[in-house]
């Protein structure tokens, strides 16, 4: 028997070129083959008379051939052939294109099975391409339950059924996972006849129960490599944090934190004193006050004499961390550092040198924090801010740099409940759902292109009163295939044509990060009146003066996405708006889209968005927080979801250190969730 590590060439017609087509859906092994599920299945099992056929409706019937096909020389390259065929319920005429096939295997007065698509009206019906078979021949493609999978040029869905087959009859399927007790107590179908039903079923309902059984098992999968994970963590053990009275540091804030703040820093101080290292989320909406519960972990890590790290995704994210934190703590004698890519060596050898002999208690930075030359003396704190921008790997680099450091992590990004399971599943969650006094609600408008002279009259008398503009974009540059305004072409657009007396600003991510930190820095600085940018601006840019967001084609970005677009003003105390433009008529996606205006809680956007895009897009093109599920469906597998979790949950505490074939198949399976997802789940 062949092994599911070996390579897809080891398969009849699978050589070089195909093998590199199978790479392009990410199979290169038999086991990935076996392992690419169908993405749906249409039922071809039930023949319905000529009369029965519907249009646009896909169905099997039984017609006999009602004369000789007759081929038309179209023009180069396009032959026509049509025949007539027939049962007793009525006639259809066929149309195959460039089919030497069915002018080959088509006989006058013989019957045969057809599956096909019925186009036409009251006019005249016709069918174009059907599939058809020999009423006497083994089921092949009609008559059955047919595996529709995802594909790529130049691999057909016969191809991909073909190969899958042949994987199957060469090697067994991965081997089981699922103790019998839990499988009989949900009604999972063993591994063994899961994975062949799955590609070959003989019915939906046995196509159905495969899929269950798949989905079941990604979750179990996925909740047991988070029970470990967390299992490990609680075996590490870390100095307790004695001084636990924050009394100063609250005294010399210029605001009292809200009632969620003052909740997530009671749940980690908690946390700091078990002498377990703390794995942390804190996740709230724009402007919850995050940096802040950031600020009060810190200064418990140092007076108990431990250095803490801050990291944030841009230089300019990290340089306004900076300047509020120092702005808190030196009054209190508390030495707060920087340290970015962009600083000079000396600069930079400097704060290295006060971190590795403890003269800073605080460093905050980007991706130089984790650089090797970064030392730290005692890091007992690790920070990361906007989360889902950072890895494992990234995370787990800053952490090595001390002994079982704690970790808090914190998230603009509102994610509803169920997804903040998966993705953060071996983190604790504190939840800001507060939003400090006196900030003002961010009105937000739905508009079509006939709103244009408005938007621009708008835009301009935002900037007379001395504020100023975003305009987000969703394509870097034209392309002919999508409807969609450009930043290059629209900035372009607008300082030469419409505001040529204002200071456009271009920000996009083919920039260079140099090019893009000078950019943000430069509007920050008030040097331009509008910046034209992409989604790059999501995170990273705080400009209080920014008072209005215009969102081009906002129907081609995901709720949440929007949500954090829109954060990006109402930051200062002036009133701001944010107008979303849209061609797009779909009443689904106005309905969506109506969704923003009418709420500014992100959680319940977040909630809107899950149920009407599905996970999937839940980060509009960065899906980099969601484990890469084959089969399992957010939107509609939450009830397995929950069962599988309490089920590995169960079984991980009861049995899943033990020495048995399936706890040492699950934490093999575990470990190549995980090494797969590096650098994409956090």
């Amino acid at each position: 028997m062949a092994k599911l590590t070996d390579p897809v060439t080891l398969l009849r017609g699978v050589g070089p070129t195909r093998a590199k087509q199978f790479q392009a859906l990410n199979i290169d092994t038999l086991g990935d083959l076996i392992c690419h599920f169908p993405r749906g299945y249409e039922d071809r099992t039930r023949l319905l008379q000529v009369a029965q056929l519907e249009v646009d409706k896909p169905a099997c019937f039984r017609a006999m051939v009602m004369n000789t096909p007759r081929t038309n020389h179209i023009r180069k390259g396009l032959d026509l052939t049509k025949v007539q065929v027939a049962d007793h319920t009525g006639r259809l005429n066929l149309t195959f294109f460039n089919s030497k096939y069915a002018v080959e295997h088509l006989e006058y007065g013989k019957e045969y099975i057809f599956y096909g698509c019925l186009t036409g009206d009251y006019s005249g019906y016709g069918m174009t391409n059907p599939i058809f078979e020999d009423v006497d021949s083994v089921a092949v493609t009609t008559r059955r339950v047919m595996p529709i999978y995802p594909l790529t040029a130049g691999v057909s869905n016969a191809v991909m059924l073909k190969a899958v087959r042949q994987a199957l009859a060469i090697c067994d399927p991965p081997e089981e996972i699922l103790p019998e007790e839990i499988r009989q107590r949900y009604g999972i179908l063993g591994a063994e006849e899961a994975y062949r039903v799955i590609h070959e079923p003989d019915s939906m309902e046995q196509a159905e129960a495969a899929r269950k059984r798949m989905i079941f098992e990604e979750f179990f999968v996925f909740s047991a490599g988070l029970s470990l994970m967390r299992a490990a963590r609680a075996e590490k053990r870390t100095a307790p944090y004695a001084q636990r009275d924050l009394s100063p540091f609250f005294q010399r804030l210029p605001f009292t934190l809200t009632g969620a703040q003052q909740r997530a820093i009671r749940e980690i101080t908690e946390d700091l004193g078990k002498g377990v290292p703390m794995n942390r989320l804190v996740q709230g909406d724009v402007g919850s006050g995050k940096t802040m519960v950031a600020a009060a972990a810190a200064y418990c890590a140092a007076i108990n004499g431990c250095q803490s790290a801050l990291m944030a995704p841009t230089e300019i994210l990290a340089e306004q961390h900076y300047a509020s934190l120092s702005s808190i703590f030196a009054p209190m004698g508390i030495t707060v550092a920087l340290l970015t890519g962009s600083m000079t060596q000396k600069e930079k050898k400097a704060v290295r040198e006060a971190l590795e002999n403890g003269e800073v208690q605080i460093a905050v930075g980007t991706h130089a924090l984790i650089s090797e030359s970064t030392v730290f003396r005692n890091l007992g704190l690790v920070i990361t801010d906007e989360q889902h921008r950072f890895g494992v790997g990234q995370r787990s680099r800053l952490s090595s740099k001390g002994e079982a450091p704690h970790l808090l992590v914190m998230s603009a990004t509102p994610i509803p409940r169920t997804l903040a399971l998966l993705m953060y599943g071996d983190l604790d969650v504190s939840i800001l759902d507060e939003l400090p006094p006196g900030r003002e609600t961010v009105d937000t408008f739905l508009v079509s292109e006939s709103y244009r002279p408005r938007i621009n009259a708008f835009i301009r008398k935002q900037v007379a009163q001395g504020h100023q503009c975003f305009v987000v974009c969703p394509a870097v540059e034209e392309n002919d295939g999508l409807d969609v305004k450009s930043a290059t072409v629209w900035a372009e657009t607008l300082q030469k044509t419409v505001f040529p007396d204002l200071r456009i600003a271009l920000l996009h991510g083919q920039m260079k990060g140099a090019e893009k930190e000078a950019a943000m820095a430069a509007f920050a600085r008030q040097e331009a009146d509008v910046l034209v940018a992409t989604t790059v601006i999501e995170v990273g840019v705080d400009v209080p003066n920014a008072t209005l967001m215009v969102i081009e084609d906002a129907d081609r970005f995901g709720l949440s996405q929007l949500h954090q677009l829109r954060g990006r003003v109402g930051r200062g105390k002036s009133k701001s708006y944010c107008i979303l433009t849209t061609h797009n008529r779909n009443p689904e996606t106005i309905q969506r889209l109506k969704a923003l205006c009418k709420t500014t809680d992100g959680f319940q956007i977040a909630e809107e968005d899950l149920k009407l895009r599905g996970p999937g897009d839940f980060f509009g093109s960065r899906q980099s927080g969601l484990p890469a599920f084959r089969m399992a469906d957010l939107s509609f597998d939450l009830g397995l979801l929950k069962q599988a979790q309490q089920a590995s949950a169960q079984w991980i505490e009861e049995e899943g250190t033990q020495d048995t074939p399936e706890a040492n198949a699950l934490r093999s399976r575990v470990a190549v969730l995980f090494s797969r997802a590096e650098g994409t789940m956090n």
